[in-house]
C-alpha cells in the first residue's frame, strides 16, 4: 500500500527533475548581457535612445538597460516586447499582423496581462536554432525597434 508521504515525496521528485529540465536551456545573464551590448551597439548606430529587455523562456525579467534619455514610457514596452516574443515564440511584428481586425488574434494583447502586438520583439536562439529566450526594444520608429532587436538575438546564434 503506497502512504500519502510516499505520493508526495514521489510528486516532489518529479517536479524537481521537470524543473532542472525547464531551466536546462534558459538564457544566462551573460548571454542576456551579451544581445543587450549588442542592441545598444546597433542603436547607436541608428543615432536612437532605446530601452531594452531580455527576458527566460518563463517570460521572466532576466536583463534590462536603459540608455541614457530613452523614453520612460518605453521601460515598460520593452519588457511586454520580450514577453509577447517568448511567450507566442516569435516576433512580435507577426503577432501583430494576425491581431488585426477580423484577424485570427484580434484582441490578442489583452491576454497574458498585455501583450504588445507590433514589431520590436523577437525570440533569441541558440546557434543550433534553440529558442532561449526574447529581447524586446522600444525607443524609437517600429523599423527601428525592430533593427535593433534582430540585432540583439543575431548576437547569439552566430
Amino acid at each position: 500500500m503506497v502512504h500519502l508521504k510516499q505520493i508526495t515525496l514521489i510528486s516532489l521528485i518529479g517536479v524537481m527533475m521537470m524543473t532542472q529540465w525547464a531551466y536546462a536551456s534558459d538564457i544566462t545573464l551573460e548571454q542576456a548581457q551579451i544581445a543587450i551590448q549588442a542592441a545598444v551597439a546597433k542603436a547607436k548606430e541608428l543615432n536612437t535612445k532605446m530601452d531594452i529587455s531580455v527576458v527566460d523562456t518563463g517570460s521572466n525579467l532576466k536583463a534590462f538597460v536603459r540608455m541614457d534619455s530613452a523614453w520612460i514610457g518605453s521601460i515598460d514596452i520593452a519588457i511586454k516586447k520580450a514577453r509577447t516574443a517568448i511567450l507566442f515564440e516569435t516576433n512580435t511584428g507577426e503577432i501583430g499582423q494576425l491581431s488585426q481586425p477580423g484577424k485570427p488574434l484580434y484582441n490578442i494583447e489583452h491576454s497574458n496581462g498585455g501583450l504588445i502586438t507590433f514589431p520590436g520583439g523577437v525570440p533569441i536562439k541558440t546557434k543550433t536554432g534553440e529558442i532561449i529566450g526574447a529581447i524586446g526594444v522600444s525607443g524609437s520608429m517600429v523599423e527601428n525597434d525592430q533593427a535593433v532587436a534582430e540585432a540583439g538575438a543575431a548576437s547569439l546564434s552566430k
